[in-house]
């Protein structure tokens, strides 16, 4: 399947490996910080011994591809192409770093760049699609940078803290990707 192989990307700032048990505490971290929980509306938790059997699976799997985002060896989140679509070349990606401590550092929006130049380089991949919530202007505006673009709202998708918000729907294709690539110094 187009994810059996899973590779260690290296960029300046971050390293993405295949996550593995090794990366299970940072998984628990990650899960656990309350402004992480907000801006992926996670509304439930998952034990550490979950999370452990968890990514101890996800080499297992063809159909997906779980990469943690590492920085000099140590954990600050994971990046995933998941939900693939074979008919139809897309999949989904997800994207959570750890928490405020290694926000604003550019680690995103490395790991974004890496995996989809390995994406569209290494598969027949047509589609990628994300969806982030109205409230999150930093993680939409990288989004932005790496290529994404708006195609549409879910209305009141997320109710947090009793208040409703709207989930954007982005994607990027490999038109969009190469037209960036050849743009890029």
């Amino acid at each position: 399947m187009m994810f059996a192989a899973k590779p260690t990307l290296v960029g300046e700032l971050v390293t993405l490996r295949p996550v593995g048990p090794e990366h299970a505490d940072g998984l628990q971290e990650l899960v656990t910080d309350p402004e992480v929980r907000r801006l992926t509306g996670s509304h439930g938790e998952i034990a550490a011994e979950a999370g452990r059997r968890w990514y101890a699976t996800r080499g297992e799997h063809d159909d997906r591809l779980d990469l943690a985002i590492t920085v000099a060896g140590d954990y600050v989140g994971e990046v995933v192409l998941n939900e693939l679509d074979t008919a139809n070349l897309s999949c989904n990606l997800r994207i959570a770093l750890i928490g405020s401590r290694v926000f604003g550092r550019g680690y995103g929006g490395e790991a974004l760049s890496l995996l989809l130049d390995h994406a569209f380089g290494t598969t027949p991949l047509h589609r990628i699609s994300l969806d982030v919530f109205s409230f999150n202007e930093r993680a939409k505006h990288v989004y932005k940078k790496a290529g994404f673009v708006e195609e549409g709202v879910l209305r009141d998708a997320l109710r947090w803290d009793g208040e409703w918000y709207d989930s954007v729907i982005m994607s990027i294709l490999r038109s969009d990707w190469q037209a960036r690539s050849q743009t890029l110094p």
